[in-house]
C-alpha cells in the first residue's frame, strides 16, 4: 500500500493546475516519454529484472514506445509478474485527479456523470488531489470464478435501494478495469479467464470504453492492459480467444536465465537467507536447477521455476541456522552437507514425466550430485588436490554432518597448503566459510572417485 504524501506545493484546484502549466498526457504517452527519457539518461528502467537485458526487455521497450498492450508468454517462475510490477515506475510519480473521484479522472477531462456535474458547478474551484504512481497499478489473478462484474462492473443494489432509478448510471459499481482509469491493468494467467469473460475486455482494448448491462453510459477509458500466460495453459487448459489475442499489440516470450551468473543473481536477489550461504553453494543450486530444466525425466512443458532454486537456497540457509542453534555456533554458515536437505522438501515443486513415477528422489539426488561435481570442478580447477587425497588415504578420515561444527571439521583436517588455496579460491575467511570450502573440496574428490564417503554409526559422513 502506498503511504507517500504528495508535496505541499502541488496545485489543489483545477484553476491552480492550469495556471501551473500542467499538461495532460494519455497514460501510454506518459510511459513512452518517461521510458525514452530514462534510456537517454542511461538509467535502468527495470530495476531487479535479471537475465532479460538482451531479449525480453528490448522487445517490451519497443512495445511500450509503440503504445501497444502486451501479453507476456512464458513458463512458471520466469519473472513475468515481477516484470509487470515494474511498469508503474514508468509513470509520473504524482498525477492529479479530481478529488473524491471514484475513477481517478483527470481534472481536465471528467468522464463520469457525477464528475461532469461537479466540474460544471465548481469551474476552476474543482478540488484536485494527487495520486502516487503505485496507486495506478491494478493486478488481477484470473481465476475461473472471475466475473464480468469483477472486471467491468455491475449494478449496485445498495445505490438502487437508496432511491436512485435503476437506469441511473450512478447506480453502477465499477469493476477493476474502470477503476484503473489513467493507469495500468495487469491480468495474471489470462487463459484461465472464461471465454465469455474475456469478451468483456474487447471494448476496453479496441474502443477504449466499457458498457455495463446495457446502460447507455460509455466511459472513454485511458488504460494500458498487460497480461501474462503460461504456454501450457495457453494451448491446453485454457486459451486466449482469437479476437482478444488480436487486440494485443505485442506478444513477448519470456525465458529462464540463459547465463549461470544470472541464475545465481536471481537466487541472491530473491532468497530470504537467514545464514551465510557461500557463493559456491548458490552456484550448486543454480546448476541443479538448470540440470532439471534439461532433464528428459522432467516435464519441460511445466518448467522448473526460479522459485525452486530460491526455495532451495532458503532451505539450505535454514539448515545452517538449525545447526548453529543446536550446536551453539556463533555464526551460521551453510555447507555442502546442507544441500541434502533440499531434495525431500522441494520434490513437489518439480513435475516429472509419467514414466518416472517412483524414481523422483533418485533423479533429484543424481542431478544434485552432478551439480555439486560440476561446481567443484569449475571453481577448484587447477588446484592440485593430490596432497589432500594422500592425507585422507593415509588414515586421516574427516567426519562431517549436521551435528558437526565448523571448528570440529577444521580440527580434523590435515594442515595442508592446498586447503589454504581452496579457501583463497572460494573467498573463505571465517571458520564457517573455510569449513564450507573444505567440504566442497572433499565432496568434489568423492564425486570424482578419488576418495570414499560412508556413513558412520551416528549417521555422519566420513570421508576416507
Amino acid at each position: 500500500m502506498v503511504t507517500a504524501t504528495p508535496p505541499a506545493h502541488l496545485p489543489r484546484t483545477v484553476g491552480q493546475l492550469r495556471a501551473s502549466g500542467h499538461v495532460q498526457r494519455p497514460v501510454k504517452d506518459e510511459m513512452r516519454e518517461n521510458l525514452l527519457a530514462a534510456l537517454r539518461d542511461g538509467l535502468d528502467p527495470w530495476p531487479g529484472i535479471v537475465g532479460f537485458e538482451e531479449t525480453v526487455l528490448p522487445q517490451l521497450e519497443r512495445a511500450l514506445i509503440a503504445g501497444h498492450d502486451v501479453v507476456l508468454l512464458g513458463e512458471r517462475g520466469q519473472g513475468k509478474t515481477r516484470l509487470l510490477r515494474t511498469l508503474p515506475l514508468l509513470l509520473d510519480e504524482w498525477t492529479p485527479v479530481i478529488a473524491e473521484s471514484e475513477l481517478g479522472e483527470h481534472p481536465y477531462e471528467p468522464i463520469t456523470p457525477l464528475s461532469l456535474r461537479r466540474a460544471a458547478e465548481l469551474g476552476d474551484a474543482l478540488p484536485v488531489e494527487w495520486r502516487h504512481r503505485g496507486e495506478r497499478y491494478a493486478e488481477k489473478l484470473a481465476t475461473p470464478d472471475t466475473s464480468v462484474a469483477d472486471l467491468v462492473g455491475d449494478v449496485d443494489p445498495i445505490k438502487v435501494a437508496e432511491g436512485r432509478s435503476l437506469g441511473d448510471p450512478e447506480t453502477i459499481h465499477f469493476g477493476l478495469v474502470p477503476r484503473a482509469h489513467r493507469g495500468i491493468v495487469a491480468i495474471n494467467e489470462l487463459p484461465d479467464l472464461a471465454e465469455r469473460i474475456q469478451v468483456s475486455l474487447l471494448n476496453v482494448m479496441e474502443e477504449r470504453d466499457i458498457q455495463v448491462r446495457g446502460y447507455t453510459l460509455r466511459l472513454p477509458l485511458d488504460v494500458l492492459l498487460v497480461a501474462s500466460a503460461n504456454p501450457e495453459d495457453y494451448t491446453n487448459r485454457g486459451r486466449i480467444i482469437t479476437p482478444l489475442k488480436d487486440r494485443f499489440g505485442a506478444e513477448i516470450r519470456t525465458h529462464y536465465p540463459s547465463l549461470l551468473d544470472d541464475e545465481i543473481a536471481v537466487i541472491r536477489q530473491e532468497a530470504n537467507l537467514q545464514a551465510v550461504v557461500p557463493h559456491h553453494l548458490l552456484e550448486v543450486l543454480a546448476r541443479f536447477t538448470r540440470l532439471l530444466r534439461e532433464s528428459t525425466s522432467v516435464d519441460q512443458r511445466s518448467g522448473v521455476s526460479a522459485r525452486f532454486a530460491v526455495a532451495g537456497a532458503e532451505t539450505v540457509s535454514a539448515a545452517a541456522v538449525h545447526r548453529s542453534a543446536v550446536l551453539g555456533e556463533a555464526e551460521a554458515v551453510a555447507r555442502p552437507i546442507d544441500l541434502g536437505t533440499i531434495v525431500e522438501v522441494l520434490r513437489g515443486k518439480v513435475e516429472f514425466e509419467s514414466g518416472e513415477e517412483g524414481r523422483e528422489l533418485e533423479i533429484l539426488e543424481h542431478l544434485l550430485r552432478r551439480a555439486t561435481a560440476d561446481t567443484a570442478r569449475t571453481r577448484l580447477g587447477g588446484i592440485d588436490m593430490a596432497p589432500l587425497v594422500t592425507a585422507v588415504e593415509q588414515g586421516r578420515p574427516v567426519v562431517t554432518g549436521e551435528r558437526v561444527t565448523a571448528k570440529a571439521l577444521l580440527g580434523e583436517l590435515p594442515e595442508l597448503d592446498v586447503l589454504d588455496d581452496v579457501a583463497t579460491r572460494l573467498g573463505a575467511q571465517s571458520d564457517g566459510e573455510r569449513a564450507s570450502a573444505a567440504e566442497l573440496a572433499l565432496e568434489g574428490l568423492y564425486l570424482a572417485r578419488r576418495i570414499s564417503k560412508n556413513p558412520d554409526e551416528n549417521g555422519q559422513a566420513v570421508y576416507s
